[in-house]
């Protein structure tokens, strides 16, 4: 039945800490405890949490469900910051009534693993990335090793490989006479036909591909370089092609 909580700045090395079912409104008791990685605050009666909860950084566990929280976009960005959150609960309050509010915060929030009670599954980050950020979505699907892919980013592995028939290039033709009475072509002077054949062209004569590969368990980790006290040089395989 607490209403109010006294500051715990004290307890600055706290990182655990149950106030589930209480009254609680207010959060300003948490400004200085830094580094609590679990925090149960469900079954209360909090309507906003904006600038209560962002500087928790090393929060991995938050339960919030069964709160008065409103505002999806709010409450999202208070939490945005927690790159170790990994399970979250905000079910059984106003804002879990969004259409999209799921999909929404595996978006925002991509460090978590378990949203209220339930797994996030890859088919849920694909459908949220590709509801959020449509564009970076169409040129993820775009592009495969060079060749493009028209089939849906949730497709399965086998059906994403380049399928479509080597295109003939439509060269123009273009002819003149010369001085002497002879034909010439000139289509080296005039534009494709189809801009993409020109793209095409250019792309077969002056890009380049490089790949390069790095065997890892070659490479000294950090310990080993400082307790040698020497860098040795990186083997890295180059290749590249037209």
């Amino acid at each position: 039945g607490l209403r109010s909580i006294p500051s715990l700045s004290q307890f600055n090395r706290l990182k655990y800490l149950w106030l589930n079912n209480n009254k609680i409104q207010d959060l300003t008791f948490l400004i200085k405890n830094y580094c609590l990685t679990e925090l149960y605050l469900n079954n209360n009666e909090l309507t906003d949490i904006s600038g209560a909860l962002k500087h928790l950084c090393s929060l991995q566990i938050l339960f919030l469900h069964n709160n008065e929280l409103k505002e999806l976009g709010k409450t999202v960005k208070e939490l945005k910051g927690m790159i170790s959150l990994h399970t979250l609960n905000l079910f059984q309050n106003p804002l879990a009534c969004d259409p999209d509010y799921r999909l929404y915060v595996i978006y925002i929030l991509p460090s978590v693993q378990l949203l209220d009670r339930k797994l996030v599954t890859q088919r849920e980050r694909e459908s949220a990335f590709h509801l959020y950020n449509p564009e970076r979505s169409l040129l993820v699907q775009s592009i495969a090793f060079g060749k493009r892919v028209n089939t849906p980013l949730g497709a399965p592995l086998g059906s994403r490989r380049c399928i479509q028939p080597a295109r003939r290039l439509i060269m123009p033709s273009v002819w003149k006479h010369s001085d002497n009475g002879r034909l010439l072509c000139s289509f080296c002077r005039v534009p494709f036909e189809n801009p993409e054949d020109a793209i095409l062209v250019r792309a077969m004569t002056r890009s380049l591909t490089e790949f390069s590969s790095v065997d890892w368990n070659k490479v000294a980790t950090c310990q080993e370089r400082r307790l040698q006290n020497k860098a040795e040089p990186l083997e890295k395989l180059t290749v590249q092609f037209r």
